[in-house]
């Protein structure tokens, strides 16, 4: 159950946006090699759902490449900070 609480705290009721966080979700999750409900932990963890949907306007228009990169900078940073 905690798991749909934090995906639903960066949700604001667009399917849009809960089809881009999941796509980001599932990518960063291949790109890991780890399984979807760890790498929707590890970004819920981070805050980078927030920061997915709050700047989902932007940031879903840009290459899944370049938004795979700004989340592994992003969780980088959020690590080296805990």
């Amino acid at each position: 159950m905690e798991k749909n609480k934090t995906y639903s705290s960066a949700y604001n009721g667009d399917d849009s946006i809960s089809l881009f966080l999941t796509f980001c979700i599932e990518q960063y999750a291949h790109l890991k090699g780890i399984l979807g409900a760890k790498s929707m932990k590890i970004l819920s963890d981070a805050g980078i759902l927030e920061y997915l949907s709050k700047h989902y306007e932007t940031l879903h228009t840009e290459s899944i490449q370049w938004i795979l990169n700004d989340i592994d900078k992003l969780v980088d940073s959020k690590v080296l900070v805990k």
